[in-house]
């Protein structure tokens, strides 16, 4: 089973990457298409799971590919850290793709196959171990990335996503001349025979430079800026896509080269430290700024960046369980919420505070997915937010960082703050009466094909939300009032796009519920991080 499982490592970058460019081809059959789509994330995530539960005891799972010795070869490695981050990631990515062929978003032809070449570069990116390759793989997953922020732009915004590929490109640029840099002083970007090399002050700045790089596609303060505005314009289903991919990989890199590169070196943590803290309260002060519910939780998501960092400049066996145990959460939560914003703005055509209200009432399914991945961004119990700020509280106070600690608790209460607002002027409160018109353009506009700022035939709206009043009955014991005679009755979000946010709000309350299995992953994922002498083994190919 290992050897088998070891052979077909380098699958989980090629098997998405060659499946994404034959689906082009196959351009008239939509259902084909999107079952081998389903299929082949399916599988890749069975892969995962089997590759988690082989890297639990400590385990490294290693193959060099192109038939060179070890230290030239190209590795692919997978430990309990990079497999755990890959099952979480492809479980978003499932999920997202679902929601995207639920909405009806996945016809394009091509939506498909930039999805699994997405998921190619990113398992590279989290397997690869050569900071050439990482490059290579971080522009692959650039390119779709690139088209699917187009193709699926409701508004019709193009600023965003050339702000999206202008950031992106930049910090590329940035990371290559960091790695032509360590190549210049090391002669090797191979990470094995970089353990330890930042004890070298020429290399540690080589290396801060790639740092750097990968922190402006962290979204981390004060190169946060654009995650927001970029995200804002996409298609709600792909912000949530990329919430759970790219940040987190750019996350999952420096938490690789400072334990392997700089071993935990204090004097450069605590830089990173300062920029952590600044990044978690300036999220979630800007997030509460806002007046749409995507950006109020894309913000959340730049304050959640800064929590996960804080648990690698901890540099201790609790801290880095912490924050490993909540970049997994983070992923699973930040997921289940936009894609929440989602079917709101899919239905509803708006996510602003002062346009959509009363969903408690019509929406139960939804409100019960806000709940519960609301109350796990803030913290509370039993949700798998409460365990993982509190072993990051708890990791904060054990080092010595008792204003860090304080800290954190300050901003978990500005981020409730944040979700409570989202209730009150979202889910709480009556329907505003031109509800029924805001949905009806919305189907309008998907049906034509149209952005949000193009002009609409109003009487064709009005006409399509009458209609959808009438043919739909009120549920059994329901009564109408005079106030909101619609109140039982009109548009409604489909289950099929709720569903996606209930599976990932039901996984975060198992990992609440199973606590102890979240951070015995992390722990391990955590140790692999502070003792690299397997890993480093078999990069090397010994």
């Amino acid at each position: 089973m290992t050897g088998a499982l070891q052979s077909l490592l380098p699958m989980f970058v090629g098997a998405p990457l060659l499946l994404g460019g034959i689906l082009l081809v196959v351009t008239r059959h939509q259902r084909l298409r999107q079952g081998i789509g389903m299929a082949t994330l399916l599988i890749l995530l069975g892969g995962a799971i089997a590759l988690l539960v082989m890297t639990a005891d400590g385990s490294v799972v290693a193959e060099q590919i192109a038939l060179w010795p070890g230290g030239v070869a190209i590795p692919f490695i997978a430990d309990a850290f990079s497999s755990l981050i890959l099952t979480i990631a492809l479980l978003v990515a499932v999920v997202s793709y679902q929601y995207l062929v639920a909405s009806r978003e996945a016809r394009d032809p091509s939506i498909t196959s930039f999805v699994l070449v997405l998921i190619g570069g990113v398992a590279g990116a989290l397997l690869t171990a050569d900071l050439f390759n990482l490059f290579v793989f971080i522009e692959v997953m650039l390119l779709p990335s690139y088209g699917l922020l187009v193709i699926l732009s409701r508004r019709g915004d193009m600023a965003g996503s050339r702000l999206y590929v202008t950031v992106n490109l930049l910090a590329s640029t940035l990371f290559l001349t960091g790695v032509g840099l360590i190549y210049a002083v090391e002669g090797t970007v191979n990470l094995g025979e970089l353990a330890g090399a930042a004890d070298d002050p020429v290399t540690a700045i080589a290396a801060a430079v790639c740092l750097s790089a990968i922190a402006v596609k962290a979204a981390v303060f004060p190169v946060h800026g654009w995650l927001a505005r970029a995200y804002r314009s996409a298609s709600p289903a792909v912000a949530a896509l990329f919430s759970g991919l790219h940040t987190k990989v750019a996350v999952y890199i420096i938490y690789r080269i400072v334990s392997v590169v700089f071993e935990g070196d204090e004097r450069w943590m605590s830089a990173i430290l300062i920029l952590a803290a600044i990044t978690l309260v300036v999220g979630a002060l800007a997030g509460l700024g806002e007046r749409e519910v995507r950006p109020m939780l894309l913000f959340q998501m730049v304050s959640g960046i800064g929590f996960i960092l804080v648990g690698v400049t901890l540099s201790t066996p609790l801290g880095l369980t912490a924050g490993i145990a909540y970049m997994v959460h983070h992923m699973v939560v930040m997921g289940s919420l936009l894609l929440v914003a989602s079917a709101i703005e899919q239905t509803y055509g708006t996510g602003r505070l002062d346009r959509v209200s009363g969903l408690r009432s019509r929406e139960p399914l939804l409100t019960v997915a806000f709940i519960i991945a609301a109350l796990s961004l803030a913290g509370l119990p039993p949700f798998s937010g409460f365990i993982a700020k509190y072993a990051l509280v708890l990791a904060s106070a054990d080092a010595g960082r008792v204003l860090v600690a304080g800290l954190l608790v300050l901003v978990s209460l500005l981020s409730l703050m944040a979700m409570m607002r989202i209730w009150a002027d979202v889910f709480n409160g009556k329907r505003h009466a031109d509800v029924e018109l805001l949905a009806a353009e919305s189907r309008l506009r998907l049906e034509r094909g149209l952005f949000d700022d193009e002009p609409i035939d109003r009487a064709a709206v009005a006409a399509e939300a009458e209609d959808a009043v009438e043919r739909l009955a009120p549920p059994k014991r329901a009564t109408t009032t005079e106030e909101d005679p619609h109140e039982h009755r009109g548009t409604r979000i489909p289950t099929a796009l709720i569903v996606p946010a209930l599976l990932l709000a039901a996984v975060s309350v198992g990992l609440g519920l199973g606590g102890e299995l979240l951070l015995a992953m992390s722990e391990r994922a955590g140790a692999a991080l502070l003792d690299t002498a397997g890993y480093v083994r078999a990069v090397m190919g010994r």
